[in-house]
């Protein structure tokens, strides 16, 4: 090795740990930020009455402005307190704590990201605003709890391998769980009948609910859209258990053969595991309680609450299995991929490998 490579080594590694060093600051001080802006979106529904919460499309009050605002001046004082002094365990519980809470208010997201995506509009873009800002501030909450860690200057990159027997069986689980979705939307995208309602209903049912011209373009063609997403999710799905997830494969341009960012495929797959997991597992508990008659089904666009109850049952059972499968997933990518601690010296670094 040449004393000019030397140089250069040494002075990479001084601006990584310049980096690295200085992390904790921005992101606490973007943490303020946040804090401070989510609460004066709070204030701002509150007092002019704007209702942030809705449920099939009808708004459901306007108090929760007030705890928007609430959770809001929690993170901003929590925030406040990192940058004024060291990052105690009290301060991370209570930043973990706000992590949790905009957690929450970011869920359904995806589905309005979804719905997006398939143009058709959204309950509220007021509520969707606020989705996208509880979002923003999770990511923002979990950085600042973990800035006081310390970070490995030099780390080794991990090979590619797979997820453990039990989260390969998961993901199988997760995909079979979106066959019956699929037939099911495919049989109607075909002009067939399912549960009592005929692919002509259904297309008028999604023009009569505001569907994009490329939504109703690839019902007539027999392709539905939500059936190619649920493609998509799996391909996701299995990104994150098999090796080749980790690796650009060699007929991408430019990244041949190199290392998939950690971020790109956990960022959607922590969205819809947050959003679909919970969604399916309180799905699943409503329609039991209104299959065996305990609360009232809504009988909706079908003709009887039965043919509701087979639809919901096939929608809900393949969301609650796939979120739950996708979670897994997403953690055990989460480890396979951490970096390696260096084992000699005094070299620092986060969990260990």
């Amino acid at each position: 090795m040449t004393s000019a490579e030397t140089s250069a080594e040494r002075t990479t590694k001084a601006l990584r740990s310049a980096r690295w060093q200085s992390w904790p600051r921005w992101v606490a001080r973007a943490t303020l930020l946040w804090a401070v802006s989510y609460a004066g979106f709070g204030l701002a529904c509150a007092l002019t009455g704007t209702p942030l919460l809705h449920h099939g499309g009808a708004p459901m009050g306007s108090g929760a402005g007030w705890v928007v605002l609430g959770v809001g001046a929690l993170g901003a004082a929590v925030s406040g307190a990192v940058l004024l002094c060291t990052l105690r365990p009290a301060l991370r519980v209570l930043l973990l704590v706000v992590c949790g809470l905009a957690g929450i208010a970011a869920f359904s997201l995806l589905m309005d990201v979804i719905t997006l995506v398939l143009g058709q509009g959204v309950d509220s873009w007021v509520s969707t605003a606020h989705k996208v800002l509880a979002a923003v501030g999770a990511v923002l909450l979990a950085a600042t709890a973990r800035s006081g860690r310390d970070r490995p200057v030099r780390v080794t990159v991990r090979a590619p391998s797979a997820a453990p027997r039990p989260i390969r069986l998961g993901a199988r689980a997760g995909t079979l769980a979106f066959v019956p979705y699929a037939a099911m939307k495919l049989v109607w995208a075909s002009g067939g009948t399912f549960a009592g309602i005929t692919g002509e209903e259904m297309l008028a049912i999604s023009e009569r609910n505001g569907a994009s011209g490329v939504f109703l373009t690839l019902e007539s063609w027999g392709l539905d859209p939500t059936a190619l997403l649920a493609v998509l999710g799996v391909f996701l799905l299995w990104g994150l258990v098999r090796p080749w997830g980790q690796v650009f494969p060699r007929w991408t341009p430019f990244l041949r053969g190199r290392r998939v960012p950690r971020w790109l495929p956990l960022a959607p797959a922590l969205l819809g595991a947050a959003t679909l997991a919970p969604y399916g597992v309180a799905g699943i508990g409503y329609l039991a309680l209104a299959t065996t008659g305990a609360v009232p089904m809504r009988r909706g666009d079908f003709h009887s609450t039965g043919d509701a109850l087979l639809v919901g049952w096939i929608g809900m059972a393949a969301f609650a299995v796939y979120g739950i499968a996708l979670t897994l997933a997403a953690r055990s990518y989460w480890l396979r991929t951490r970096p390696v601690r260096p084992t000699g010296g005094k070299a620092r670094g986060g969990p260990g490998a």
